[in-house]
């Protein structure tokens, strides 16, 4: 099998472009022996002629007219494949903060999706609770937040509203324990929504860890010493604590705070490759709940 060079494409086209071999060597920098030579070499490894030097200015044969499109293609490829995979500047940067316990299972595909068609922004991923992340916004400090909230607030819009449910281990027994022992960060927002329905349907509880860690608290759950609140479909690895166990706690929103009002081209596209990332979770929970 013969392998063309890229040195000798470049020169063929340069010639075809130039319709010369002098102003070719100009444009490329190089002697034109050195060009001559690089057509010569591709000539021979083909077995064909591509220049015809019948007259004074030199044209293409119908083979070169014919390798020209492919040259052209195979170049570009090339400098396609190594401008992507060598080339680190940046032509934009975002950005996009969200809750710690919504990053699965749809942003690591969103993630995805978005760099595959916009693979030289920097999008810088900030992992924190939902009123830290307003607060951030409020002050200018980050692009684009989702929350996790009841309600709407102003200059918002809600990309899906999923049950939060009680987890615990697999196959344990700890949501059956009294009191209650439960496991949710510090400064978690899903915290009070379980404590005031477990008071509300008189059901004794207390914490048994007190941290901002999200490790802390699924190693806690895991090993079955506590039950914790998650929105459902975000955590494969826990289980979910049987219907009818412990109180309804209702729904909560994703809500998404920065594309409205945004100018910025990248951070609309984000946002609507977000839109589509939590459509789809909330039809694949919509399916497991059927």
């Amino acid at each position: 099998m013969r392998n063309l060079d890229m040195t000798t494409l470049r020169s063929f086209i340069a010639v075809a472009d130039q319709e010369g071999v002098t102003r070719a060597a100009s444009a490329l920098n190089l002697t034109q022996s050195a060009v001559s030579m690089q057509l010569k070499r591709l000539e021979d490894l083909l077995g064909i002629n591509l220049m015809d030097r019948s007259s004074r200015r030199i044209a293409l044969t119908p083979a070169g007219e014919q390798l020209l499109g492919f040259a052209r293609r195979i170049v570009a490829l090339n400098d396609d494949a190594v401008g992507r995979l060598t080339d680190q500047v940046w032509e934009g940067e975002i950005s996009f903060g969200l809750p710690h316990d919504i990053i699965y299972p749809a942003i690591p595909k969103v993630l995805k999706q978005f760099h595959a068609a916009y693979p030289r922004v920097k999008v810088n991923l900030i992992a924190s609770f939902t009123t830290s992340l307003l607060d951030s916004f409020g002050r200018g400090e980050v692009d684009l937040i989702l929350t996790t909230e009841q309600l709407l607030g102003p200059g918002g819009e809600t990309l899906t509203e999923l049950p939060l449910r009680w987890y615990g281990a697999p196959g344990g027994s700890a949501w059956k324990q009294e009191p209650l022992r439960l496991a949710n960060c510090r400064n978690c927002i899903f915290r009070g929504r379980a404590i005031r329905q477990l008071d509300a349907a008189g059901i004794p509880w207390e914490s048994v860890i007190d941290s901002e860690s999200d490790g802390a608290i699924q190693a806690t759950v895991s090993a079955d010493l506590a039950v914790t609140t998650i929105l459902e479909g975000s955590a494969d690895h826990l289980e979910m604590v049987p219907l009818g166990g412990l109180p309804d706690l209702g729904t909560q929103r994703i809500n998404m705070y920065g594309a409205a009002a945004t100018m910025n081209p990248l951070v609309s596209a984000l946002a609507a490759t977000l839109r589509q990332g939590f459509a789809s979770q909330a039809a694949a929970t919509a399916v497991r709940s059927s």
